[in-house]
C-alpha cells in the first residue's frame, strides 16, 4: 500500500474582512500518496491556491487536520509543531510560482545558492550542489546569467532548481506554467515528470487548465467555490466525469468544444437527412482496439461518416472520442446503437435528421 505523503482532513479556511466573511476553503479532504503527481484544478477563486498554501502552513487553516509525511503539523485550530520543527518541515516542501520570484540582481547560480543559506553546508559543498541542481534542470551553461538574460522557461528552471535546493520530498507548483508559451509549458511539464521519476518527488500541481493535468498527473481533484467537487485518477475523471464543471474543463482540454462549433456548421450536418443521426462516441481501454464502425456496416448495414476523432493515452490506457454521422434504417440503427453501447462505448445523439 502506498505511503501517504500529504493528508488534508476537513480543511476550512475562513477570512474575516470588515463587513463580510469569505469561506475560501470549505471542508476539503485530500490524501496524496508518495510519488503522486496530483493536479488540483479550478477556475480563479475556486480556493485551490489557498488550499495548497495550507500544506506548509503559509496559510494557517481555520480548522481541520494536516499530516505531512506521517507528522501531524496542525490539528483542530492549532499548529502542533514548535517553530524550529515547522521550519525544518517547510524546507522539505519546495514551491514554484507563475512569476518565478527570482532576484534580479543575482545570477542563476546565486539565486539557487540563496536557498542554501541556512543549510549548514560548507562553501565548496554549496557551490557543488548549485552546479548539480542547474545541471539537473538543464541550465548548467547559464549559471552566470542574470534573470534579464534568461527566457521565461529558463527562469522557471532556475526557480525549480532553487525549490529543490534543500532536497524536498514535496514540490508544489502554483500555476507555474501560466506565464509560458505552449511549447515551453510542455518542456517544463516534461522536466517535472522527470524529477518525479528520478527523485521520487511528490508533486502537487495547481492549475486552471485540465490539459496540464492530463499531460502529467496521475490523480486530479476539481474545486469550485472552495469545495472539492470531484476527485479520482486522471483516467477515471476523463472517462466518467460526474460534475458539469469537470466536463467543461475536459471538453476544453480535448478540443471537442471548438471542433463541435465547426462540425455543426458543416453542410452535411446542417441538412441531416432522414435516417441519419449525428452521434458522439466516447470510449476507453479495449473498445479503442475494435474495428467497431466496420462492424456496424457488416452486421447492421449502418454506415458511418467520421467528422472528428481523437485518441489519447492516459495512464497507459487509450481514451478517445469521435463524432460521426450514422446512416441506416431505423430498426437497424437502434440495433447498431445497442451494439455500440454493449461494447462499452458511450453514445450521445447530438442531432437527428428529419
Amino acid at each position: 500500500m502506498s505511503k501517504k505523503m500529504i493528508e488534508l482532513d476537513h480543511i476550512d479556511v475562513t477570512f474575516h474582512q470588515k463587513k463580510r466573511t469569505i469561506e475560501a476553503v470549505k471542508d476539503v479532504t485530500i490524501h496524496i500518496n508518495e510519488g503522486d503527481i496530483y493536479g488540483i484544478v479550478g477556475y480563479s477563486g475556486a480556493g485551490k491556491s489557498t488550499l495548497v498554501r495550507v500544506v506548509n502552513l503559509l496559510q494557517v487553516p481555520t480548522s481541520g487536520k494536516i499530516t505531512i509525511d506521517g507528522d501531524v503539523i496542525f490539528e483542530g485550530d492549532k499548529v502542533t509543531l514548535k517553530s524550529n520543527e515547522l521550519r525544518k518541515k517547510r524546507r522539505k516542501i519546495g514551491m514554484i510560482f507563475q512569476h518565478f520570484n527570482l532576484m534580479a540582481q543575482r545570477t542563476a547560480a546565486e539565486n539557487v545558492a540563496f536557498a542554501l543559506r541556512h543549510s549548514g553546508l560548507s562553501k565548496e559543498e554549496k557551490k557543488a550542489k548549485v552546479v548539480n541542481l542547474l545541471e539537473l534542470v538543464g541550465l548548467a551553461d547559464r549559471a552566470d546569467n542574470y534573470p534579464s538574460q534568461l527566457s521565461g522557461g529558463q527562469k522557471q528552471r532556475v526557480a525549480i532548481a532553487r525549490a529543490l535546493a534543500n532536497d524536498p520530498n514535496i514540490l508544489i507548483s502554483d500555476e507555474a506554467t501560466s506565464a509560458l508559451d505552449p511549447k515551453t509549458t510542455k518542456q517544463i511539464l516534461a522536466l517535472l515528470q522527470e524529477l518525479n521519476q528520478k527523485l521520487g518527488l511528490t508533486i502537487v500541481l495547481i492549475t486552471h487548465e485540465m490539459q496540464i493535468v492530463k499531460d502529467i498527473a496521475n490523480r486530479v481533484a476539481v474545486m469550485q467555490n472552495g469545495r472539492l467537487i470531484e476527485e479520482g485518477s486522471v483516467l477515471e475523471i476523463f472517462s466518467h466525469p460526474t460534475e458539469a464543471l469537470t466536463q467543461d474543463f475536459i471538453t476544453t482540454a480535448t478540443g471537442i468544444d471548438e471542433a463541435m462549433v465547426k462540425i455543426r456548421k458543416q453542410d452535411v450536418v446542417e441538412h441531416l437527412q432522414a435516417g441519419q443521426k449525428l452521434v458522439q462516441l466516447k470510449y476507453a481501454g479495449h473498445a479503442t482496439d475494435e474495428p467497431l464502425l466496420n462492424e456496424l456496416y457488416k452486421h447492421y448495414q449502418v454506415t458511418a461518416n467520421i467528422l472528428y476523432g481523437n485518441i489519447e493515452i492516459l495512464e497507459n490506457t487509450p481514451v478517445g472520442e469521435m463524432v460521426a454521422i450514422l446512416s441506416g434504417e431505423e430498426e437497424r440503427m437502434q440495433a447498431a446503437l445497442a451494439a455500440i453501447a454493449a461494447a462499452n462505448v458511450e453514445v450521445t445523439i447530438l442531432k437527428e435528421g428529419n
